[in-house]
């Protein structure tokens, strides 16, 4: 089973631009998961809201229009699916998808961004552990998780091209990457992570405004997490950095 997971930048400027059905034609996944689609499913021309093959779900900003959402696409229909964390203040941004598979379960989440002021850090630090408690309570259930999006935070130095001069800058704070170390001693595995502890250089952001992608001076802040026990069964992660169409390029993951 092939998975992926994108921060589009907006579903419907990549299906403008021609970068929607090759995300698929090229790797046949059997998931795809979208973060900051920016649209309502009504905002999508048909063939693309009900692509032939997939059943689709969104979830999308109640108090905004063209702001954050996610979507996943899956060939095999789910057992069941919940719109959110079930905590209306977050839920109303749309930021998250929860999928039940039999095998596991698989969360779909776009976390906020922490710039804009102390109000949204603090967003995002409520959401960071309103999340981490409802991922443990999963795992506690006895349920496999597996987890994906863009969490906003690059955990560790090698994580970032710049690391020196971030330091400062939300994605990159002592309390923000504290929330991931969390996440890991709860018994989490970040599975790009876990294949590769020592590779440099792998990143899955980088700022359009200064062409950082041409000099490949980004960030890695997309992730696959799964549970310590499942970690067994995942066979292979790539990133697709040539993948065009946003300022995060698609990661995928082999179960």
């Amino acid at each position: 089973m092939k998975i992926i997971s994108w921060n589009t930048n907006g579903l419907r400027a990549t299906v403008k631009q021609g970068n929607f059905m090759p995300l698929f034609s090229f790797n046949n996944p059997d998931i795809v998961c979208f973060q900051e689609t920016k649209c309502e499913p009504e905002q999508l021309d048909d063939k693309t809201r009900n692509l032939k093959g997939y059943h689709s779900y969104f979830s999308y900003s109640k108090i905004k229009k063209g702001y954050s959402g996610v979507a996943v696409y899956t060939k095999e229909a789910p057992e069941k699916v919940e719109y959110g964390l079930g905590i209306k203040k977050f839920d109303d941004e749309g930021r998250t998808l929860v999928l039940y598979f039999k095998k596991f379960i698989l969360i779909n989440c776009y976390f906020p961004n922490g710039g804009g002021g102390p109000e949204r850090l603090k967003y995002k630090l409520e959401f960071y552990d309103a999340f981490l408690e409802f991922i443990n309570k999963l795992k506690k259930g006895g349920h496999n998780v597996v987890f994906t999006g863009d969490v906003n935070t690059a955990h560790e130095e090698i994580d970032l091209a710049r690391p020196k001069e971030n330091g400062d800058n939300t994605g990159f704070l002592p309390i923000e990457r504290a929330w991931l170390d969390e996440v890991v001693n709860n018994g989490f595995v970040d599975v790009f992570r876990n294949l590769y502890p020592n590779k440099k250089d792998v990143y899955t952001y980088w700022d359009q405004k200064t062409r950082a992608r041409d000099r490949n001076v980004g960030w890695r802040i997309d992730y696959f997490f799964v549970n310590q026990s499942f970690i067994k069964n995942i066979k292979s992660f790539k990133t697709l950095t040539d993948y065009p169409g946003s300022d995060h390029c698609p990661i995928m993951i082999e179960i």
